[in-house]
């Protein structure tokens, strides 16, 4: 090894393995460590982990987030790691794995959670036109209805729906607003 510095992702992957272990020693669990594998993705914006099944090679890939890894505490970051632990071992030992019961049962076991908060603020706001609907949801990324919100109405009341580009503020009700609002902040998108 050279006298480079760690990167982040090292960093992240050494913390995340090393409580791996601890975890699987602590609970007594039956995941197979050297069939696990490690990931980090620049990328995600949404969620701090994910576990992902080659059955071919019966291999699991946990992928952490160094976004959530740079702006969670470690105890939270922890959790992230222990939840994606309990689908890996879903994964090595009934072949799927989900958020259902027997997933519950084992996160609760090791203090893990469902879900996971939110760590980057959404690019897109979605809201009900209606007049007493209050209906809202966000979007980190250009969805059917943040790219064509004409085509679908609210879930709750039927309305109409309005897009906003949170940075910008510009908001649209049509697949040609999406357009001219993309087309105007050009760069800024």
């Amino acid at each position: 090894m050279t006298d480079e510095a760690l990167t982040v992702d090292d960093e992240l992957l050494a913390r995340a393995r090393i409580h791996a272990r601890e975890v699987v020693d602590e609970h007594d669990l039956a995941l197979e460590l050297g069939a696990l594998e490690w990931d980090v993705s620049a990328r995600a914006r949404r969620r701090a982990g994910l576990c992902r099944w080659d059955a071919d090679r019966e291999v699991a890939t946990i992928v952490l987030a160094c976004r959530a890894y740079e702006r969670y505490e470690w105890a939270e970051f922890a959790a992230v790691v222990r939840h994606e632990l309990v689908h890996a071992l879903e994964f090595q030992r009934f072949g799927e794995s989900g958020h259902g019961e027997r997933f519950r049962e084992l996160a609760a076991r090791l203090e893990a959670p469902r879900r996971c908060r939110s760590f980057a603020e959404p690019r897109y706001l979605l809201r009900c036109r209606g007049d007493d609907c209050d209906w809202r949801a966000t979007r980190h990324r250009a969805s059917k209805p943040v790219r064509a919100p004409e085509r679908y109405r609210c879930g709750d009341c039927g309305g109409v729906l309005e897009v906003e580009h949170a940075d910008s503020g510009r908001r649209w009700e049509t697949a040609s607003g999406y357009g001219s609002a993309k087309a105007a902040l050009g760069d800024d998108w």
